[in-house]
Order: C-alpha cells, then structure tokens, then sequence
C-alpha cells in the first residue's frame, strides 16, 4: 500500500485545507506545469469563464440551470462554499461524490508533490489544487457538455484561467480585495479583463465608463467582440416581491423583448439574470447551442442560489444575504428598501472580516438608517473575523449612534432567543443577518435546527 496515498473523504479534505500554509502566490506557472504533465485535460472541456467581483455565483447558477432544463450535462465550479466543500463542483446540481474527489486527490497528489520538489515554482495553493481536481472530474469522470467556470480572486492570474473558453463573462468591477487586485476600480478591471481571450466573445454586466474602457481596450488588443449591458442588452425590472420578481429582457440577438420570472430579489438579482441570458444569446447564436424560449423561462424560475437575500424563516421573519463588500451591501440596502413596507422594523445580525472595509460597509447601510432599530454586531468562529471592538469602531466610523448598537457574545444563543420570540412572528420585525460569506455559512448550517426547535 502507497502511504502517501489519502485513504478517505476526511483525509483529503485534511490534506487540501493543509495546503492553505502556502497561502495565495498569483500566477499560473504552477497550474499550466502540472496540465502539461497531465496532457492538459482542460482542452477536452468547454468553458463558461465567469468573473467579476458581485454576482458572479448567482450568474453561474442561472447559467447552469438554463442549461440543464434544456438537456445539457453541465459542470459547475465556484467558491466558496456554504455547508459542504463539495458543492464547489457540481455535475448535474449533484456535489461531486466523495469517492471521486478522493480518487481525483490521489491522482494530483504525486504531481503537487513534484511540483514543489522538481520546479522553481513551490508547491500549489489549496485553491489551484482544487481547481486542478474539478478539471480532472470534468475531463476523466463526469465529462459535460458544457462546464461552468467561476474565477476566484481576481482573473489575470486566477488558477481558472488557464482555460479558453467559448465565452468570458464579467459581471460588474468593485472595490474588493485591493491588497492583491489594486486601489481603484481600473486597476482591478484589468485583472478581471485578463480572462479575455483572442477571439473569444465577452458579455459583461458593467455600465461604468471608466470600467468599460479598459474591457474595450483588452476586447481591441484580443480581437473579441464585447457585449455591454445598456447598449447590446439591458433589463427592466416590471414587479418584485419577496421571492419573486419579473424583469422584461431585450437583446441585439432577439427580435422582441420578453418578460422572465425570477425566484431571487433585487436589481443586481435582474442583471445577473441579464448577464447570463445574454451569455445563452451568444451560445445559441455563435456556437449552435439549442434552447427553447420556454426551457430558458423555466430555468430562470426554477434557480436559486444559498444566501442571497434567503428567507430561511417567516415567521418571524429572518433573511440571510452574502453582502461582503461595500457594492454588495450597496445592493442589499436597494432591496431591502423595495422590499420592506412601512411598518416594517429591520434587525441587522453584522458579522465581517477584519481585512474587509468595515467602516465603508456600515457606511454603505445609512440608507436604512431611519427603518433599522438595532443593529446586532458578532464575532465568530473563524480566522479572519473581526472582534467586537472592531465591529463597533467601524459603525461609529461610518455615521451609526452608539445606542444602535448592541455587541452579541453568542451569535447561536442570539439567533435562538430570535425565532423562540412569539412577539415577532407577526411579521412586522425582520431580521437581516449578512457581512461575511462565511458567517451566512455557519449561520445557514445552524438554522435548520433552531428554526426545527421553534416549531417552524
């Protein structure tokens, strides 16, 4: 027996995480070494590359599910992931079995192994690692007809862009993640800009000036036709209640507009929505894909995505969204405040990391400042959360009163006296819980059961 092969589910995921020590090292040496060794299996795949800063998971998952009502096998990678590392990579909608990432592991094991030891390029990150593993699944296993590709950090030098794609998606530019991407909006567009391939169509969901200029610039220099929302297409949003909106669609590639229905909320909901829709447009004109109007329809509808203004109880009323930057609490406070009637009094639950722009955030939710009541601040069980010093100094800084504010030691102790409280399930108190994907994580995998222990 091999001992420096993983024997089970748990191993591996111990070994992957163990990865992490090498911290993030942009670049994608590292990943083309290893698909050479491979034989590059990515080049048997087609790609959906899908960046950006917001929105890029709602996109996929449109994508996806457009996709699949119309027959496709669909492969589907993104991070981070809620409750289960394995829905990172998707087939069908199904997680990735536990055998085959194990076996898929064992396979890449000796490579990052030689990786480290045989090339001047050190050993892979957990998230190359992990990309390399969904690639191999793809390729090898499941073999789709189409994979849906989400960038992680950035785009230029993501481990994902060592793929050429039928087309590259970049949702919208923000400021996030400027220690590693730049200090303004230009800059960190030219990161995402670098999953532009020669040839390869781009469809992006930007409308600001100065960001659409670089992407004209890369599109230009790549010969790449660019399809901007606003001029190749744009949406209208009709209706919208919670769980539910209609948005009127128009395309260059189509003759008349039409009207879908959507399960998930908000303006930035109906423009990933429109991003995707014109992702599909480019497919079936340019590369033959197949899609009936009513297949598209139902697969709108039917997609929903965790954590994304997700309503996991009624009654009372306790929404989780994954706003964890100043743009996406930006487009939390714009359907919260669609959303919520005049008698409604808002609860914010906040947990953020500590190198997120706290301050910027808090300051990004004044718009509610009139209809929230109290805002619950929290610290939580992972690496890079912020303290409640810290979490309060932010909300100073950023224009909120002292008396708003209230620090929260138990974050479960908290959420259970919520649902428990008989004088909120009228419907007028909704609690808003959002600042960290990964706080949603934990609080989305612990609600099932106080919610269960409520009666709900």
């Amino acid at each position: 027996m091999n001992e420096n092969r993983l024997e089970g589910y748990r191993e591996t995921l111990d070994w992957l995480h163990g990865l992490l020590r090498f911290g993030q090292k942009p670049g994608l040496e590292r990943m083309r070494w290893m698909l050479e060794e491979l034989d590059h299996p990515e080049r048997r795949l087609a790609f959906v590359h899908v960046a950006g800063t917001n929105g890029k998971g709602s996109t996929c998952a449109y994508l996806t599910q457009m996709l699949l009502e119309a027959g496709y096998s669909v492969g589907t990678f993104t991070s981070p992931y809620l409750l289960d590392f394995r829905e990172r990579i998707r087939f069908n909608g199904v997680m990735i079995p536990e055998d085959d990432l194990v076996a898929v592991a064992n396979e890449v094991k000796p490579l990052v192994e030689r990786c480290a030891a045989e090339t001047a390029y050190g050993s892979p990150t957990e998230f190359e690692v992990i990309t390399l593993i969904a690639i191999l699944y793809f390729a090898k296993i499941a073999r789709p007809a189409v994979v849906v590709w989400e960038a992680g950090l950035g785009g230029r030098l993501d481990s994902t862009n060592v793929v050429y794609p039928l087309v590259s998606v970049i949702t919208n530019i923000g400021m996030d993640h400027t220690d590693v991407l730049g200090d303004t909006l230009e800059e960190i567009a030219r990161e995402k800009a670098g999953i532009i391939k020669p040839g390869v169509p781009v469809v992006t969901g930007e409308r600001r000036p100065e960001v659409l200029a670089v992407f004209r610039e890369h599109a230009e220099k790549t010969r790449s036709t660019l399809y901007t929302i606003g001029h190749h297409f744009d949406v209208e949003q009709q209706e919208e209640r919670m769980g539910e909106q209609l948005i009127r669609y128009r395309s260059l590639h189509r003759r008349h507009e039409a009207d879908y229905r959507l399960a998930m909320n908000g303006p930035h909901q109906a423009e990933n929505a429109a991003v995707a829709l014109m992702t599909i447009d480019v497919l079936r004109n340019f590369f033959s894909f197949l899609l009936e109007d009513e297949e598209i329809a139902r697969g709108l509808q039917q997609t929903r995505w965790p954590g994304r203004l997700e309503v996991v109880s009624s009654r009372p009323m306790v929404v989780l969204d994954g706003a964890h930057n100043r743009e996406g609490i930006e487009a939390l406070v714009s359907s919260l405040e669609r959303l919520v009637t005049a008698d409604t009094r808002l609860h914010l639950l906040f947990a953020g990391l500590a190198d997120k722009p706290l301050a910027r955030m808090a300051e990004a939710l004044k718009p509610l400042q009139g209809r929230v009541k109290t805002i619950h601040l929290a610290t939580f069980d992972f690496p890079r959360a912020a303290g409640s010093r810290q979490l309060y100094d932010a909300f100073c800084s950023g224009g909120w009163q002292a008396e708003s504010l209230e620090s929260v030691s138990d974050w479960q102790a908290f959420l259970s006296s919520w649902v428990k409280d008989s004088r909120r399930t009228n419907g007028d108190d909704w609690l808003v819980v959002c600042g960290s994907l990964y706080f949603i994580a934990q609080v989305r995998a612990f609600f099932p059961t106080t919610v269960e222990e409520a009666g709900e």
